[in-house]
């Protein structure tokens, strides 16, 4: 096991004991899980020139001296391209995400770990040290005798992550090798976890992220994201992507945020959306923010009153597979032929009725529903008292306009 700290500045000798320079730089490879070291990068002091040292190359380590197999003038020249991690230049002191952790933390040293392969011996990158002894280390390498700094150390908590619970941050939107690499697993955290994570970043940092993940996920994080935030975010991406980002989300969320925005902002997203989804969001926004209207998402499931258990699994499942069931769904509302409300079926007593039965017959009692320009206290009011996941909003005819869920409801409680 070696630190990174003790392989910088790490005297050189080659093979026949000349030495050549001093470690500058470490590349590794980033298509490889742990990362793999490729090269060592040396300065003699003398000169600007960069000489590279194959990993492979390289003999015994030992007490801040490095032996190599190969003589002086086998040593190569130049440094590795763009998509090799330079772990001095690109990790030290820089922020990543401690994915297991969901934070964001500040690289001290790196954890170097030697395993054996067909090839001989491969150095893997095996943890990131985000403690004061990583600090400590390469405050103090070279300036006290390793037995002490090895014993210093050993008195102040050691705070170690694991490389496969950490993701990178790129400032640079141009290594899409190495961004499509490092964000696999970012997409991999829930959308809340994300957009803490984002808002402790710097604005440039946003940016990389955000050229990282699918227009999906950010339509899932930007609801999360603290308001201050959200307009900055659809400003950097640009009009184009922000419209196609707003149409990936919820109809509730996408009127939530664009009512945030610049009315002139508004208009232009919606006039570049698709126009059915715009008209829909349009609807939406014409309501008052702290109004059951402005609270409900028309993303629901509403089937013919008449319909048998058959015939409406069968629709789901065809929902299902167009990918169009809204993502908080619990309950079936049951309309006429006019769209009127007539009641509603849980989704667990439909999966479990015979097929032959007819939806009226099945429906909860009573008709539970709220209208449109009822209050947001009147919404939870009605939550509370009926111990509901979901509920109706009608106009003053009763036709069903939309619906407003347990998520909204709690949303708006942590929001008071």
């Amino acid at each position: 096991m070696f630190y990174l700290s003790e392989l910088l500045r790490a005297a050189v000798y080659d093979s026949s004991g000349k030495k050549v320079g001093r470690v500058s730089e470490v590349a590794a490879s980033t298509t490889e899980k742990p990362p793999r070291i490729c090269f060592l990068l040396l300065k003699d002091g003398q000169s600007a020139d960069v000489r590279s040292i194959p990993w492979a190359e390289v003999g015994e380590i030992d007490r801040g001296q490095i032996r190599l197999r190969i003589s002086e003038d086998r040593l190569g020249s130049g440094r590795p391209d763009e998509s090799f991690l330079l772990l001095r230049n690109d990790l030290l002191d820089q922020q990543i995400i401690d994915v297991n952790g969901r934070k964001v933390v500040r690289v001290n040293d790196l954890l170097l770990e030697k395993r054996s392969s067909e090839q001989g011996s491969d150095l893997l990158l095996s943890a990131v040290d985000i403690g004061l002894g990583g600090a400590l280390r390469r405050l103090l390498q070279g300036t006290v005798p390793h037995r002490w700094l090895r014993r210093l150390e050993g008195r102040v908590k050691q705070t170690i992550i694991p490389w496969n619970f950490v993701d990178l941050i790129e400032e640079d939107p141009h290594r899409r090798v190495k961004l499509h690499i490092s964000h696999q697993m970012l997409g991999q955290l829930h959308p809340a976890d994300i957009a803490d994570i984002m808002e402790e970043l710097s604005a440039k940092e946003r940016s990389s992220i955000l050229s990282a993940l699918d227009d999906a996920t950010v339509a899932e994080i930007l609801p999360e994201i603290c308001p201050r935030l959200r307009k900055s975010i659809l400003d950097a991406v640009g009009l184009e992507r922000a419209s196609d980002i707003i149409e990936e989300m919820e109809p509730d969320d996408a009127a939530d945020v664009l009512a945030e925005l610049p009315e002139a902002t508004t208009e232009d997203l919606l006039e570049d959306m698709d126009e059915e989804e715009a008209a829909e969001i349009e609807e939406l926004l014409e309501f008052s923010e702290d109004s059951a209207g402005g609270r409900m998402t028309t993303d629901y499931v509403a089937l013919p009153h008449t319909a048998d258990v058959e015939s409406a699994r069968l629709l789901l499942r065809d929902a299902r597979d167009a990918g169009e069931l809204p993502e908080q769904f619990n309950t079936v509302f049951l309309v006429d032929e006019s769209g009127l409300l007539m009641g509603s079926v849980s989704l667990v007593r439909l999966l479990v009725a015979d097929p032959q039965d007819i939806l009226d017959d099945l429906k909860s009692g009573p008709l539970i529903s709220i209208e449109e320009e009822a209050t947001e206290t009147d919404v939870i009011e009605m939550f509370d008292k009926y111990n509901l996941l979901s509920l109706a909003v009608v106009d003053d005819q009763m036709h069903l306009t939309g619906v407003v869920t347990v998520d909204d409801v709690v949303s708006i409680l942590h929001r008071k």
